[in-house]
């Protein structure tokens, strides 16, 4: 019997519920129409159960098939350099600008207090000589505080989803600047900012993303990106040395105006192209 979705040791027993060995039976919700009505030429390899921190749990299936899980997209006839910062989350070499949503920032206070009301619940409770897993106001307060940090979670892997499927369906090439966050976390007052954007988190989607749809992504080295003109190549230096307030600019050898964003996401392309 060829291997598939529903003969196996991991298999679905309908549309709505899954067996697994040692568990048994299981009802799940979520898993894609299209490949349950093709449950016939999918394989199930490696399974892996997991539990969030609030108490749902998820089944991981790795699926294999002889025919392709995603078709083939139309060439789209179009390239795009990408420049990701912290005044507008990217902007790219189209001049497309792409609001920075800032999730964390938006729940910061009502997270503080929380969690500050779960410290002191702790504190009650080693004062009363209880531990915490017996402490049913500590769990009630600590499952508030998950749930706050969670919702900021999948906000900001749902944003980026968005954004990283949009430009590769609609680019044949992406090419973004190689990133130093590790670096720039030491500036402790962009850290804050820094973490909460996902740009690490943004470029590994590109990058699977760009081969499940058969695209094309790049990083490339940010150096001078900022600072020269992408229409005659002058490199600001010295004096002229663009700094972070410098939003806007005039190249003082061709005269041409740039928004400072739009024009390192054209250099970055030109660096992708010229790798190619």
């Amino acid at each position: 019997m060829t291997p598939a979705m529903n003969n196996g040791s991991v298999r679905l027993t309908d549309f709505h519920h899954l067996w697994l060995p040692k568990l048994g039976r299981l009802r799940f919700k979520g898993f894609p129409s299209k490949l349950l009505s093709r449950a016939d030429n999918v394989r199930v390899g490696t399974t892996t159960v997991s539990m969030d921190a609030v108490g749902h749990y998820f089944v991981s299936l790795q699926l294999g098939s002889a025919q392709p899980f995603v078709g083939k997209q139309r060439v789209a006839k179009s390239k795009a350099g990408i420049d990701l910062n912290l005044d507008n989350f990217l902007t790219d070499s189209n001049g497309q600008v792409i609001a920075n949503p800032r999730y964390y920032r938006m729940i910061k206070g009502t997270l503080a207090k929380a969690q500050r009301k779960l410290s002191r619940r702790a504190r009650r409770a080693k004062k009363s000589q209880r531990r915490l897993s017996e402490s049913k106001n500590y769990q009630k307060q600590r499952l508030l505080v998950v749930k706050l940090q969670l919702k900021v979670a999948n906000q900001r892997k749902n944003f980026l989803h968005h954004i990283s499927t949009t430009l590769i369906k609609n680019h044949d090439l992406v090419v973004a600047e190689e990133l130093r966050s590790k670096n720039m976390l030491r500036n402790h007052a962009l850290a804050m900012s820094i973490a909460d954007v996902g740009w690490r988190t943004l470029l590994g989607m590109l990058a699977y993303k760009a081969d499940l749809y058969g695209r094309k992504f790049l990083t490339v080295n940010p150096r001078n990106t900022t600072q020269t003109c992408s229409h005659c190549g002058y490199i600001m230096t010295g004096k002229n040395k663009l700094t972070l307030a410098d939003r806007k600019w005039t190249c003082p050898s061709c005269g041409v105006f740039h928004v400072r964003d739009h024009n390192a996401a054209k250099n970055i392309l030109a660096k992708g192209l010229a790798t190619l």
